[in-house]
């Protein structure tokens, strides 16, 4: 090929990038929501009320079972109702944070524990707002 023929390259080969939208349909849509239930509800739901208050790490494997989430958790993690508390609200969209879950834990471990059990049954039951 002659010289003369040769075309010279004035431009780089340019890389396009596309952006690609991926919706989550586990992540609820709207703004933060209330728990269902009050802390203090406990007496709403007498059966829940009388294994949060007397069964303690045995009833939080129960509810840690009902989350999708394995029996041993609670035993296994320290401060897991924090924990569980705190993937629930992110999972479900709750208004709250990590500060007001591990002081809900702290001085109200019985009433949060029950408030969480009676959230997760609220979810699966299809009661809970969304």
């Amino acid at each position: 090929m002659d010289p003369s023929q040769q075309q010279a390259i004035i431009q780089q080969p340019v890389t396009t990038v596309q952006m690609t939208t991926i919706s989550n349909p586990l992540m609820p849509r709207g703004g933060p929501r209330e728990w269902n239930s009050g802390i203090f509800e406990c007496f709403n739901d007498i059966p829940i009320c009388l294994c949060g208050l007397f069964l303690g790490t045995c009833y939080q494997c129960c509810v840690s079972t009902e989350m999708g989430e394995h029996c041993c958790v609670p035993i296994c993690t320290p401060g897991a109702l924090g924990v569980m508390r705190a993937q629930i609200r992110g999972r479900h969209n709750i208004r709250g944070t990590l500060m007001n879950d591990c002081c809900m834990t702290t001085f109200c471990g019985p009433c949060t524990l029950c408030q969480l059990s009676r959230e997760v049954q609220d979810i699966k039951s299809g009661k809970a707002q969304v």
